[in-house]
């Protein structure tokens, strides 16, 4: 049974930071690609980043690019999100996915390229 679990979110001031960890049971976590995913209230689940299997290349949603840093630690079947610069549209419910075919395509931002998501952690930024 495949488990996805997300963890790190909370409240904090604008210009701050944060760090999110995601942690995968279940799977051979180094066979997947590996992505975060955001949601506001009221909006559609948007793609932040995604990372390749062997972290070698990332990729990032315009809005996050330069704040926002991906990483994974195959040893300890961890994904990671930094998150500095924090900004208060930056507040949603941040999910962790493993992403189907094993690596970042140019369609990684879509949802639906992602097979096991966990139940995601909240972030808020205060103004």
């Amino acid at each position: 049974q495949v488990q996805v679990v997300e963890s790190g979110g909370g409240l904090v001031q604008a210009g701050g930071s944060l760090r999110l960890s995601c942690t995968a049971s279940g799977l051979t976590f180094d066979d997947y690609a590996m992505g975060w995913f955001r949601q506001a209230p009221g909006k559609e689940r948007e793609g932040v980043s995604c990372i390749t299997r062997s972290g070698g290349s990332t990729y990032y949603a315009a809005s996050v690019k330069g704040r926002f840093t991906i990483s994974r630690d195959n040893a300890k079947n961890t994904l990671y999100l930094q998150m500095n610069s924090l900004k208060p549209e930056d507040t949603a419910m941040y999910y962790c996915a493993a992403e189907m075919y094993g690596y970042c395509s140019g369609s990684w931002a879509r949802a639906d390229e992602y097979n096991y998501w966990g139940q995601g952690t909240q972030v808020t930024v205060s103004s």
